[in-house]
């Protein structure tokens, strides 16, 4: 769960000079209505694209519009479809998503991967807006869907809402180029201490889409609960999985397709789940669902409260290898993406060796899987295998990650977590690693954060939310808005040129579009909300 248990008891500078000048003028200006004009919206992106160059107008969306598309591949009419499917909402106009070859004329949004700079990488993207239309081009699928976020940001925010409204419908005249920092750009779900629905899922995710981030780490077991079927051990959910904190029965788990489905949801949005299997410490659900996974063979009663550290696999037995093997096995053949998470934190009671014997092991089980092993930073006391990823919360131990090699991922729990509360009036959440406003959840540098560990070593940051209190998508989305995307911009955005003074005002303005999304959101005091 990567926490103290004990305690859980208690002026644009990227955007060029002249853009920095007018965003400067801009803060002492009367805050603008939420019909914002195109000019501010493009001083209003997050993430802070890599440059900005303003240009004369803008261009109107218009019941003609089309979306234009080449090549014409699968992979493409894909993104530009979900394109498509936003317009339609929003404006009732017909957006039709053609080959580039039958769309004739100006007046529509076209997107290529043909003649686009290589060096934008995977994910970069370049984007010019005139008053004729707008050009989308990257390198590939993904570059591609991050800049239809940006085109998405460009447009008024009622063009987020889920019914028709009377528009205008305007993007900013500029030119953008764009590309990510950092390759691994996400957050956690913890699923296990309550449960979450398939839509509830799917929500999240178009949230990490709409701010560029790549990732999702889903948190799908724990003491409390186990919420994926693993067919060769059906009592994991027959047992495992009818409780969460605070007690009641029922199916708290997904289905293999249920799974397949959350899978193939982020795919369309270009992110990568990454399952977590918390072991072998976090593992009451398991322990209370197989006799046999424990060293006395007697099945632990199960637990509903949020204490941490008590439980733990029995390493001595061949049998809980087999176990985590099959487990492994089945989760990793509906992932096609390329990691899994084996957890490894808080292990309070599983012997110092014999937990470092197990961190050896099941990496190779990973690995033989085919899937690369990622663990919280207490894994970095074992013997790390190459290409090992170790995912930071609380600096206890990351700079031997770092010794033996591997990349980090940066989630220190004092900046990240995002069940932490806002300030003491703050309902949900806890205060265990202290209170997290908005400017504290932004306002660091993971090059820069932990002693011994340089850029060079960071793979990218992620934000976790662990679940407690929250039993609701509504809980979920007042503890991720507004940090997440202050979050998902640290990790996007060049070092130089951001800062908290004029991310302020960027991040005010989104507030009129998480309401037309339907979103609750926390209205920190320390933001100028729109």
């Amino acid at each position: 769960m990567a926490r103290d248990g004990g305690a859980v008891r208690r002026a644009c500078g990227g955007l060029g000079a002249a853009l920095s000048a007018a965003l400067a003028a801009c803060a002492s200006l009367p805050r603008p209505p939420a019909a914002a004009t195109p000019a501010l919206a493009l001083r209003s992106l997050i993430p802070l694209p890599e440059s900005v160059q303003p240009g004369e107008g803008g261009f109107e969306l218009t019941p003609d519009v089309r979306i234009s598309v080449a090549p014409a591949s699968d992979e493409l009419l894909d993104v530009a479809g979900l394109l498509a499917e936003r317009l339609r909402a929003a404006t009732g106009y017909a957006v039709p998503v053609v080959d580039a070859a039958g769309a004739a004329g100006p007046g529509g949004i076209h997107l290529t991967t043909l003649g686009s700079d290589p060096e934008l990488g995977e994910e970069g993207y370049g984007l010019t807006v005139t008053p004729e239309g707008a050009a989308l081009a990257a390198p590939g699928a993904a570059g591609l869907f991050r800049g239809i976020q940006t085109i998405r940001q460009l447009l008024p925010p009622a063009i987020e809402s889920s019914s028709v409204q009377p528009g205008p419908w305007r993007i900013a005249a500029g030119t953008i180029r764009d590309r990510p920092r950092f390759p691994w750009r996400g957050a956690m779900l913890d699923v296990a201490r309550h449960f979450f629905g398939v839509a509830d899922v799917e929500r999240f995710i178009d949230l990490l889409a709409y701010y560029k981030m790549n990732r999702l780490h889903l948190h799908l077991s724990d003491d409390q609960g186990w919420r994926l079927v693993i067919a060769g051990w059906p009592q994991l959910t027959g047992v495992g999985g009818t409780t969460q904190v605070g007690g009641g029965t029922g199916a708290f788990y997904y289905s293999q397709a249920d799974y397949v489905r959350i899978v193939e949801y982020a795919r369309r949005r270009h992110v990568v789940v990454v399952p977590e299997i918390d072991m072998p410490g976090h593992t009451n659900a398991a322990l209370a669902s197989y006799p046999a996974l424990n060293c006395d063979g007697v099945a632990r009663p199960p637990y509903t409260g949020i204490e941490v550290g008590f439980s733990s696999l029995c390493l001595e037995r061949e049998q809980t290898l087999s176990f985590v093997d099959d487990v492994v096995r089945e989760i990793a053949a509906l992932t096609p993406g390329p990691y899994f998470h084996v957890g490894g934190d808080e292990a309070k009671s599983t012997d110092a060796a014999a937990y470092a014997a197990f961190i050896d092991r099941v990496q190779s089980i990973v690995s033989g899987h085919g899937k690369t092993t990622v663990g919280w930073e207490e894994i970095a006391a074992a013997r790390l295998h190459p290409g090992t990823i170790v995912q930071q919360w609380d600096r206890g131990v990351i700079q031997q990650a770092v010794r033996q090699g591997a990349r980090v991922i940066l989630s220190p729990a004092k900046r990240a977590y995002l069940d932490m509360k806002y300030d003491a009036a703050t309902a949900l959440g806890q205060d265990w690693a202290g209170r997290i406003e908005v400017r504290d959840a932004y306002d660091w540098e993971p090059a820069a954060d932990v002693a011994g560990v340089s850029e060079r070593d960071v793979l990218g940051v992620e934000a976790p939310l662990w679940t407690e209190t929250l039993t609701t998508i509504a809980d979920v989305e007042y503890m991720t808005l507004p940090r997440l995307a202050g979050i998902a911009e640290i990790g996007w955005s060049p070092r130089q040129g951001r800062g908290w003074r004029e991310y302020r005002l960027r991040l005010g303005s989104h507030g009129p579009r998480w309401r037309a999304m339907g979103a609750r959101f926390h209205p920190s005091r320390q933001v100028p909300w729109m």
